[in-house]
């Protein structure tokens, strides 16, 4: 019986690669690198920041990293949602799971993603927001799920794990909890396989927990 639903952020709940590139791009671009395309950018999300940002400059460039992290973490905090909306369906489906417990598990910052539900309406329909920041350890480990489940009572059990990437499957495999991929989101539908099942949709998420209880 499922009694917690949990929650990726990027590509999942919302769509957030154009304003995601446009911070990358203010970042990069004067270092001489070349800019990069909203599709571009969504193949290097997943990871974290410091990841997103050593993967768009090259390992060994400690200096120009530094730099590079300090200007798209000042620029992105300003334009978190000037384009990033919810995925169509997405609302309607978190009102639709009222009876559940709810959690957002993202390898982004737990104040960005704070910020991102809140300023798109999303912050109210959930009980614990946790990041990257929240925990020892990120995604694919399970120990940020392991925490959510802790903190809202729920064995692994009774939790689904909800991603787009094959490290939201990953984390929530290791942790014990049924998982549910995405393909709308940021990864090729051949990259979740893994997952115990895939939707096309947020719609398809309420008979799929449904199914499950509570």
């Amino acid at each position: 019986m499922i009694k917690l639903i949990m929650f990726d952020l990027d590509g999942t709940l919302v769509d957030s690669g154009l304003d995601l590139a446009n911070a990358l791009n203010h970042a990069t671009v004067p270092f001489g690198y070349p800019e990069l395309s909203v599709e571009q950018t969504k193949c290097l999300v997943g990871d974290g920041v410091n990841q997103l940002i050593e993967k768009a400059v090259g390992q060994g460039n400690n200096d120009v990293a530094a730099k590079v992290l300090q200007r798209f973490v000042e620029y992105y905090s300003r334009h978190l949602t000037d384009h990033t909306r919810p995925y169509p369906g997405v609302r309607e489906t978190l009102a639709g799971l009222s009876g559940y417990k709810k959690a957002v598990v993202s390898n982004k910052m737990e104040a960005m993603s704070r910020k991102i539900l809140d300023d798109l309406g999303l912050l109210v329909f959930f009980d614990l927001v946790l990041g990257s920041d929240s925990v020892e350890e990120r995604k694919p480990s399970p120990m940020p799920l392991l925490r959510a489940m802790e903190l809202l009572s729920v064995p692994p059990h009774e939790a689904v794990m909800v991603g787009d990437s094959s490290h939201d499957i990953t984390a929530g495999r290791s942790a014990g909890s049924m998982t549910v991929a995405v393909s709308y989101g940021f990864r090729e539908r051949s990259t979740l396989s893994n997952a115990d099942h895939i939707i096309d949709s947020p719609a398809g998420l309420l008979p799929l927990v449904q199914r499950h209880g509570p």
